[in-house]
């Protein structure tokens, strides 16, 4: 304690050159920043995570299961989504089939996704609920003798295709099954006609791209199948667990299947907000060090400052080792203190970034969902950004001690 509160004193009192105590406010100011930016950058992560998370909720479905093999088709889906149907907690299952076609809109051709679905579909994933302009598709629904489809707000612009019933677009695929006239070469396609109901947009790049749901009648048909999907997707209960969901049907199914809650099926866009979040905070990690060897240039000077009064406390009988815990000490203090104001700071902006939306995202904010950058603060980042502060403290203060004993050997 005696070799705090002489650390407290050196800290806070006035130094004979003024220099000192400048560089002593700058060191913890450069402390205070890195930490600052450390919270507010990792808190600005997790509203993305977080936005991205209150997003899929509408599109995906609860659980997905498909074949861990990538490609492969589930020979008799439609058995499967009946199996499903009758796990506890599981309110509706449904096949779907995704395929490749070319959506060929008087002379514009686009590639898209074709996506066919099941009569209530709706119940599974709020697709339907994004509608912009036209009505949401109704499966197996006949439109005056056509069938139906709905496109992604990508599809429509790429192929300037809208929702009307009285002009019709097509769906072009290589025919998957008999024999070709090569004297035909048009012989090898297979075309479906069909009309527009309606085009939806989700603000989401995944599910904005060039993607045509029909009924999942008409794809088989198109496609060639008779029970085969590429996934079942799973609509739960209110109430019911999605973990205890996953490991019934994992265990039901066996390892053949990829059982998939909402974060798995997108796993690729959240690892990619994780890396970049925890990357930008190992290069703020590298400016907090950085910053640190202020600390070590406050030191310097301090102890030089104090050589007078080192050996003042060498004769009252101070140890050499304690001499070296009241710097040590002290370094520890600079960026401690440098950091608590740097976290608290950065709390405080992130609250208000996250009540007020004080700091806005460029752009036009009328094609914006959201206008503001999203934030929330987590403990964990805070515990980790305090961690980081003290491992930097504690260097600098063994650091600085080790300077003390240098300067007594000379």
């Amino acid at each position: 304690m005696l070799a705090l509160r002489i650390a407290l004193r050196y800290l806070f009192a006035r130094k004979s050159h003024t220099a000192v105590n400048i560089i002593s406010l700058i060191s913890m100011a450069g402390i205070a920043l890195a930490a600052m930016a450390m919270v507010c950058v990792l808190s600005v992560f997790n509203g993305f995570h977080d936005l991205a998370s209150s997003r899929l909720s509408g599109v995906d479905p609860d659980i997905r299961v498909s074949m861990k093999e990538g490609g492969l088709l589930i020979e008799n889906a439609d058995s499967v989504a009946a199996i499903l149907a009758g796990v506890a907690g599981v309110e509706r299952a449904l096949p779907m089939l995704e395929r490749q076609a070319l959506l060929i809109n008087d002379d514009v051709q686009t590639p898209v996704e074709v996506r066919g679905v099941g009569e209530g579909y709706d119940h599974i994933s709020g697709i339907g609920e994004s509608v912009i302009d036209g009505e949401r598709l109704e499966p197996d629904e006949s439109y005056f003798g056509r069938k139906g489809a709905m496109l992604s707000v990508g599809a429509a612009i790429a192929s300037g295709a809208r929702p009307s019933l009285e002009k019709t677009v097509r769906l072009t695929v290589p025919r998957r099954l008999g024999r070709i006239n090569p004297a035909f070469p048009l012989s090898a396609f297979v075309t479906d006609t069909l009309v527009v109901t309606g085009v939806y947009q989700t603000y989401q790049a995944e599910h904005d791209a060039e993607i045509v749901y029909i009924s999942l009648t008409d794809a088989r048909r198109l496609y060639d199948y008779t029970t085969q999907g590429t996934s079942v997707d799973i609509a739960l209960k209110a109430g019911a667990s999605t973990p205890a969901a996953v490991k019934e049907i994992s265990e039901l199914l066996g390892d053949d299947y990829l059982v998939a809650d909402r974060l798995r099926q997108q796993e690729a866009s959240f690892r990619m907000i994780e890396i970049e979040k925890w990357i930008t905070f190992l290069m703020l990690v590298f400016v907090l060090v950085m910053a640190s060897f202020n600390i070590l240039s406050t030191m310097a000077m301090l102890i030089i400052e104090k050589r007078g009064n080192m050996h003042i406390l060498n004769a009252m009988g101070a140890t050499p080792a304690m001499i070296r815990n009241i710097f040590r000490t002290e370094g520890f203090l600079i960026s401690a203190i440098g950091g608590c104001a740097g976290i608290a700071v950065g709390v405080v902006l992130c609250l208000l970034q996250e009540h007020f939306g004080l700091i806005e995202l460029g752009g036009d904010h009328t094609q914006m969902s959201v206008t503001s950058y999203p934030c929330r603060v987590a403990l964990s980042d805070l515990l980790i950004t305090a961690g980081i502060v003290i491992v930097t403290g504690i260097v600098s203060g063994l650091i600085a001690a080790g300077g003390v004993e240098l300067d007594k050997e000379k």
